[in-house]
C-alpha cells in the first residue's frame, strides 16, 4: 500500500477536483489492476488503474458508501474483496469490505459494459432470511402476516419502503415511508440499492436493500408483502430469501371474498380479479417461488406456513443481534490479513505490549455482501504479536 502520484494527474484529465482528496490515499494491486481508495471531504472516491495498459478506470460505485473518517487502513483480503478498517471510528462503522471482483460485481459488470466496484458495511454474526410473501388481493395474505406478528410479536419485522410522493396528514418520515426525492431515489435505484421498486399514479415506491438489513440488524427476520413483479425482482436481486406465494381456492371463492369485503366498487372488484389471473398464472409458472400455498383453509394454511420458515415445532427465543462489532477503533493502528482472519494491532508497536492490543476478526465464513451488509464476522483474541502487520495511511 501507498501514495499513487499518477492518480492526482489522471484525475485532472478526467474532471475530478482533487482539492478535497485529502492526505491519505492507500493503493492494493489485486492481478493486474490497482485500486486507488481516497478519503475526499464527504465520501470515499475509488479509482482503477489497469496495469496492462496503464490507463486509469472511473469506476461505478455501488452499494452504501461508508463515510469519511480520521483515517483508514486497507488491505486485499483475497482475489475479489478488499477490507477496509476505519480508524477512531464507532464499532458500528469500523469496517467495510470494498468488492472488486465478487460475483455480484461481476454481473453488474456484465450488465453495465464497465468496471463496478461495491461497498459493503462488516456486521457481526448473521440474520434469518427474508420471507417475501405474494398473492392477488383477498387471498388472505394479510391475514397470514397478522397471525404470525401476533404469534411471534418479537421475531419478525419490516422494511419501511421509499416513496416520492408527499407526506399525508399524520404520517411520518422513516415510520410509514421513507419520503424521497424522485431525482435522489432514481439515482439510488441506479447505483442498485433498490431490490424492487414501481411506478404508481406519477410517484415511485420500493424497497431498498438497507431498510431490509436495518429490520435484520435489529435481530428481526424481515417480512416483504409484494406482488409478482416486486418478487421477480427481489428474486433476481443478490438478497438470499424464501418465496412463498399465496393462491386462492377458486377464482369464485376470490371473488366471494372480495365482495365480502364490501369496501370497494364494482369495477374495483373486476379490475382486481382480472389482475388476480395474471398473478396466479405467473405465480405458479414463474419459477419464482419456493412455495405455493393454497388459502382454502386459513389455519391449515397457517400451519403450512409455519413449517416452511421453521416455526411448526418449539420454538427458542432469538437473540437480538446487533450490528456494532463491539469494538472501538483507536485513530492509530494497523491491518494484516492472515489465514483468512483481519488481525488489527490497535496501539504501540513495540512487541512485548503488541499482543494486548490485537483484535482479530474471522473472515471464513461470510455471508451476504454488497449491496448489503457483509456479515458473518467473528472476535477472536490471540495471546501472541504476530508480524507481516500493514500499515495503512
Amino acid at each position: 500500500m501507498g501514495e499513487a502520484p499518477a492518480f492526482y494527474a489522471d484525475n485532472l484529465q478526467n474532471g475530478f477536483d482533487i482539492k478535497t482528496i485529502k492526505a491519505c490515499e492507500t493503493s492494493i494491486s489485486i492481478q493486474d489492476k490497482t485500486y486507488v481508495i481516497g478519503s475526499s471531504d464527504d465520501a470515499f472516491v475509488v479509482r482503477i488503474c489497469d496495469q496492462t495498459t496503464g490507463n486509469w478506470i472511473i469506476p461505478t460505485i455501488h452499494g452504501t458508501k461508508p463515510k469519511p473518517g480520521k483515517g483508514y487502513s486497507a488491505v486485499a483480503l483475497n482475489e475479489d474483496r478488499i477490507v477496509m478498517v476505519k480508524k477512531g471510528s464507532s464499532s458500528d462503522d469500523c469496517i467495510w469490505f470494498l468488492e472488486v471482483a465478487t460475483p455480484y460485481v461481476k454481473a453488474q459488470k456484465h450488465i453495465l459494459g464497465n468496471e463496478v466496484v461495491a461497498w459493503s458495511k462488516g456486521v457481526r454474526g448473521n440474520a434469518e432470511v427474508p420471507i417475501v410473501i405474494s398473492g392477488p388481493s383477498g387471498v388472505g395474505k394479510g391475514t397470514l402476516i397478522s397471525k404470525l406478528m401476533e404469534e411471534f410479536p418479537s421475531m419478525f419485522g419490516f422494511s419501511v419502503s421509499h416513496t416520492t410522493r408527499a407526506p399525508r396528514a399524520m404520517e411520518q418520515d422513516g415510520v410509514h415511508y421513507h419520503f424521497t426525492e424522485r431525482a435522489v431515489m432514481e439515482k439510488d435505484i441506479k447505483d442498485g440499492k433498490f431490490l424492487e421498486f414501481a411506478s404508481v399514479h406519477g410517484n415511485l415506491y420500493g424497497t431498498s436493500i438497507e431498510a431490509v438489513e436495518v429490520v435484520s440488524d435489529s435481530g428481526k427476520r424481515c417480512i416483504l408483502d409484494i406482488d409478482v413483479q416486486g418478487a421477480r425482482s427481489v428474486r433476481a436481486s443478490p438478497l438470499d430469501a424464501v418465496f412463498v406465494f399465496i393462491c386462492p381456492p377458486s377464482m369464485d371463492e376470490l371473488e366471494h371474498r372480495l365482495r365480502a369485503r364490501g369496501t370497494e366498487s364494482e369495477e374495483q372488484i373486476l379490475k382486481r380479479l382480472r389482475n388476480a389471473k395474471t398473478e396466479i398464472e405467473q405465480g405458479q409458472s414463474s419459477g419464482i417461488f419456493d412455495h405455493i400455498l393454497s388459502n382454502d383453509n386459513l389455519e391449515e394454511c397457517y400451519q403450512s406456513l409455519k413449517k416452511i420458515i421453521g416455526l411448526d415445532g418449539p420454538v427458542v427465543a432469538t437473540q437480538k443481534i446487533e450490528a456494532p462489532l463491539g469494538i472501538d477503533l483507536p485513530e492509530e493502528h494497523s491491518v494484516s490479513v492472515m489465514d483468512k482472519k483481519i488481525i488489527i494491532n490497535s496501539g504501540t508497536a513495540e512487541v512485548e505490549k503488541a499482543s494486548k492490543n490485537l483484535i482479530v476478526l474471522d473472515v471464513s465464513s461470510l455471508k451476504g455482501g454488497a449491496p448489503g451488509r457483509t456479515r458473518g464476522l467473528e472476535l477472536h483474541a490471540i495471546d501472541s504479536f504476530s508480524d507481516g502487520l500493514a500499515s495503512g495511511c
